[in-house]
């Protein structure tokens, strides 16, 4: 009787034991399971990703299918331009036999390349063209004079006139520029002296134009050629008075002159010392004037 109510007791405790450990269990799971929701599918994300991926497909598809054809089209499109066949110098006249015409590419050619005979036929090349390039509305002109305009705009009361470099040391190495304001040194004349002279009347000269033996201005030499194919410059144009014009005739008879650089590129100084230069006429004339009122 005992024994069974021994057993029964010990039965029931270890029921006990069990149903403890079973709740201790269930505690220590219950933290975890509130640490750890449930994942939940974000569908929006994939949404996009979809949307960007397939605006990709119709993208690549346009360009594959519709914007690489245009291109293309365009790379092979051909048209027929005027293109120079013999070397045409700088001022001289474009006849029907220094060009020809030609089938090229339309693709990236220059809006204003003459495309036919008559738009060149007669007009005169601004720069040097070679065999081989084309002819664009920029190189060529109507005006046959389009390389001396100066000599149509002097102003009133000068004239223009040309004196030899007679040596490259005596015209700044061949350095100069239209526009630049030489001073001229003066060596001989009448004296027959080889005595370097300052004369005040030709101390702020322009320079209108510098030229080569064949008579065009070395500014329009065809930059592309070696310096052995380039003439040096012969003759300096000036822009001055009649009374400068007189002494520089003296000298280029008799005598000798070099022309040193005094301003270039400077609009205002330039203006200055000509009107400086002009001052000295002025004054030798109110003297002169001042001489017979006094006699």
């Amino acid at each position: 009787m005992f024994r069974k109510r021994a057993e029964k007791i010990s039965s029931e405790n270890r029921n006990t034991v069990k149903v403890q450990r079973t709740k201790d269990d269930t505690m220590k799971s219950e933290p975890i399971k509130k640490a750890l929701p449930k994942p939940k599918l974000n569908l929006n994300r994939f949404k996009n990703r979809t949307t960007i991926g397939v605006a990709c497909i119709i993208l690549a598809f346009l360009i594959v299918f519709g914007l690489s054809p245009l291109i293309n089209k365009a790379a092979k499109a051909q048209t027929v331009i005027v293109r120079v066949e013999k070397d045409i110098e700088a001022g001289q006249r474009v006849t029907a036999d220094k060009i020809e015409k030609v089938t090229v590419g339309g693709y990236n050619l220059p809006g204003n390349v003459a495309k036919r005979a008559e738009d060149v036929v007669g007009k005169y090349a601004i720069e040097g063209l070679k065999k081989g390039d084309y002819i664009l509305s920029t190189k060529i002109s109507t005006d046959p004079f389009f390389n001396n305009p100066y000599l149509y705009s002097l102003p009133e009361g000068k004239v223009a006139i040309s004196v030899s470099l007679k040596s490259l040391a005596s015209g700044l190495s061949g350095k100069l520029q239209n526009g630049d304001i030489v001073s001229l040194i003066a060596i001989g004349g009448d004296t027959g002296k080889k005595e370097a002279v300052q004369l005040p009347e030709l101390a702020y000269v322009e320079v209108l134009a510098v030229t080569t033996k064949k008579g065009s201005d070395s500014n329009q030499q065809n930059q592309g050629a070696s310096t052995e194919d380039q003439d040096i410059p012969a003759t300096v144009i000036l822009s001055v008075n009649p009374i400068q014009a007189l002494k520089l005739a003296e000298y280029e008879e008799n005598g000798k002159l070099h022309a040193t650089l005094v301003s270039r590129g400077n609009e205002e100084k330039k203006q200055m010392l000509l009107a400086a230069q002009e001052s000295v006429f002025s004054q030798s004339a109110e003297g002169k004037e001042g001489n017979a009122s006094g006699e």
